[in-house]
């Protein structure tokens, strides 16, 4: 069933792989591409033998963008800071529920703030987490450091 039809905590571990399959080969629909999704795929990845998340996330997304007829520009698209802070979120959480099936740990952080698709704006200012500066390359919060 496609996950834009599922709540997020109804999510399967077969939904979490089918998400990141999809981004990964670009067949998931732009429609599913959710902030859900987004962490989907991350947790995906994450657990993927030889995987470098850090490393293969940006070309994931910006590949998918441009296959799903997104733009990768200053103002649009790909966002450096967004993932990897994304990316140490969904580290935490696994991190903490190491015997947790991915669906029940996606569950748990989507209920929680990271389940806030604003959740950044905890730790960032609105113009420095939208920053071309951001957008392109790691930027550290301004706010209060990130708990992970």
């Amino acid at each position: 069933m496609p996950t834009s039809t599922l709540p997020p905590s109804a999510l399967t571990d077969a939904d979490i792989a089918r998400i990141g399959r999809g981004l990964v080969d670009r067949t998931l629909p732009k429609s599913e591409w959710t902030h859900a999704a987004h962490f989907a795929a991350a947790f995906w990845l994450i657990t993927r033998d030889g995987a470098d998340p850090e490393a293969q996330m940006p070309g994931l997304i910006r590949a998918y963008n441009a296959a799903t007829g997104g733009v990768n520009s200053d103002t649009e698209g790909y966002h450096e800071t967004i993932t990897l802070a994304s990316l140490r979120a969904a580290r935490a959480v696994l991190a903490a529920r190491p015997h947790a099936s991915l669906a029940a740990a996606l569950a748990d952080l989507l209920a929680g703030p990271l389940g806030r698709s604003d959740w950044l704006l905890a730790h960032w200012s609105k113009d420095r987490l939208f920053s071309v500066e951001a957008r392109r390359a790691w930027v550290e919060p301004d706010l209060q450091p990130l708990p992970f």
